[in-house]
């Protein structure tokens, strides 16, 4: 298959699952058992075009950063999305350091998948009726931070899929909990990307093939269409769907992938 047909297929993956519930990194593994490897580098800076390109669908909430910032309301918030993002960037960092490898086999994933499948199911089958709030406590910011940490140790969890579950069993709605772990998600993602490229330019090892920056780019730019398509159907599909089919079709795919396994 040629190279950049490949590389554009990766970019359109990354674009539909990042902030899907389904796990980007999951996806970008199997992927690329017959699609050529990528680097670490190049998975990181794809998933940060798909994080950029979110931040025009949420005009309200960067209207309120930037002119209602003495807002007590606005400075709270603000204060919470930067306690999830401290806590997965200083516990992230210690991980890096000691050396974290995401597996690459096909088990962990499936067995990832299937777990917040299921999750999925369970808690919107045990919300129903239930009251729910559109206000995020520090106890979900906590959680949240944490649940992005699982992520990024356990291909499969699903960085949005982790933290939106925990969210809407501490009683937060659907929607607040689509926004608070997008938004969050965006200062996470940019950071481990910037620190890859860092990584890359700075500390490259001798022999190390080098990165071919044509195809980050290309990765980049088509993660970021797709991404930018994908959440504003999903911000008007939270609003008066649940995550059940979400939670099905990753118990289908762990299923598919033990069965692909087992042949």
């Amino acid at each position: 298959m040629n190279s950049w047909i490949a590389i554009t297929i990766l970019g359109i993956i990354e674009g539909i699952t990042e902030f899907l519930p389904v796990s980007s990194t999951a996806h970008l593994l199997i992927a690329e058992h017959w699609l050529p490897h990528q680097s670490d580098l190049f998975n990181i800076v794809i998933q940060s075009g798909a994080v950029i390109a979110v931040l025009p669908l949420f005009p309200e909430r960067l209207y309120q950063f930037i002119f209602l910032w003495r807002e007590k309301s606005t400075q709270d918030y603000a204060l919470k999305l930067m306690l999830s993002f401290v806590i997965t960037g200083f516990f992230g960092f210690l991980l890096d350091k000691a050396g974290l490898k995401l597996p690459e086999t096909l088990a962990p994933i499936a067995w990832a998948m299937l777990s917040v499948g299921i999750g999925f199911l369970v808690i919107e089958q045990w919300l129903r009726g239930r009251p729910q709030t559109d206000d995020v406590t520090w106890t979900v910011a906590v959680l949240v931070g944490f649940g992005q940490l699982a992520a990024a140790i356990f291909p499969g969890v699903s960085r949005s899929g982790a933290t939106i579950l925990l969210s809407l069993m501490l009683g937060l709605s659907r929607p607040a909990a689509t926004e608070f772990s997008f938004l969050v998600g965006i200062p996470t993602m940019l950071a481990a990307g910037g620190l890859k490229i860092f990584q890359a330019l700075h500390h490259s090892h001798p022999g190390a093939p080098p990165e071919n920056w044509g195809f980050v780019l290309l990765g980049f730019a088509v993660s970021a269409v797709v991404s930018f398509i994908v959440v504003r159907w999903l911000l008007q599909y939270v609003r008066s769907h649940t995550f059940v089919v979400f939670g099905w079709y990753r118990v289908i795919l762990s299923l598919g992938i033990f069965g692909l396994l087992f042949m």
